[in-house]
């Protein structure tokens, strides 16, 4: 165990944990805490309504599971909400007056408002947290921000936690949660489409599937952790690779040309702008809008 492993085990001896809704996120938090040692099965308990989830998960980590919201939370010090969006009304409503003071609730749920947290569970000490899905892997990144009701001692469970998955800020204003669910939340399905295009233009050249896919993935791979060793911006990273006249000013020519980076840019706006709806109450998802602006391109 690392320095900062102990670091957080410490914060989190003896506290118990509680997991409502143990899907793919709610066992990726679970999973990090365990192998990063921050926590024994013993201090978890999780809530899952599906019996064969329960006993799946009972089976891999030798944890408590039960079916009830308000049973979970009983004895927890942090209770984790990793349900869908979608769920919430009915865990507000199992949890409503079962809350006590002393209980940090921290929320993964997309576009969950603090408003809209605080009113639901009639409770003040909660946190708003968008991880991605890295933090399956242990390398994801999440933005935080926590309502002036919770303590220091609360702050430094919370980090603790949502460090085990990857690397965790906190923030103070609530709309960088947004922004952050739009850049780094969604994020990940940007690389990835990426990726699928440069693993087709593979193929279109000539390669096998299986060829493209490994000389993507490691192309990418290698990039990333370059750009973080090097501590370099990007743009000089890429005029180290851009001989004038060559193979990749050409290509970065037609890059330019196609609107690569308007592109991006207006693809994040408009994750942000329905990241601010969905918190606003809109579930119905409206037309995607221009970059930077709410009206339509006639007015």
């Amino acid at each position: 165990m690392t320095i900062e492993q102990n670091e957080r085990a410490s914060v989190l001896s003896g506290r118990r944990v509680a997991v409502l809704g143990c899907g793919i996120m709610g066992e990726a938090m679970i999973a990090s805490m365990l192998q990063g040692e921050l926590v024994g099965p013993e201090q978890i308990v999780g809530a899952e309504p599906a019996d064969w989830r329960r006993n799946e998960l009972a089976n891999r980590y030798e944890f408590v599971l039960t079916a009830e919201n308000a049973a979970a939370v009983q004895d927890a010090d942090v209770v984790l909400l990793t349900v869908k969006p979608q769920s919430l009304d009915d865990v507000f409503a199992d949890l409503r007056g079962t809350l006590r003071a002393g209980q940090v609730v921290v929320s993964i749920a997309a576009g969950a408002t603090l408003s809209r947290l605080l009113d639901g569970l009639g409770h003040t000490q909660i946190v708003r947290a968008m991880p991605n899905t890295p933090s399956q892997i242990g390398q994801g990144m999440t933005v935080w921000m926590a309502t002036p009701e919770v303590t220091d001692e609360q702050s430094a469970m919370v980090a603790a936690v949502l460090s085990a998955m990857g690397k965790a800020v906190r923030v103070k204003d609530e709309n960088e949660v947004d922004m952050a669910t739009a850049l780094s939340g969604t994020g990940p399905a940007y690389i990835f489409m990426m990726m699928e295009a440069l693993i087709d233009a593979g193929v279109h050249l000539g390669f096998s599937r299986h060829i493209a896919e490994e000389l993507v993935l490691q192309t990418i791979l290698g990039s990333v952790l370059f750009a973080r060793d090097s501590e370099l911006h990007p743009a000089e990273l890429r005029n180290m690779v851009t001989s004038p006249g060559g193979t990749t000013a050409n290509a970065l020519y037609h890059m330019e040309k196609g609107g690569l980076r308007t592109v991006v840019a207006r693809a994040v706006w408009a994750a942000y702008e329905r990241t601010v709806e969905l918190g606003a109450g809109d579930k119905t998802p409206t037309a995607p809008r221009e970059f930077g602006r709410s009206e339509s391109l006639d007015d």
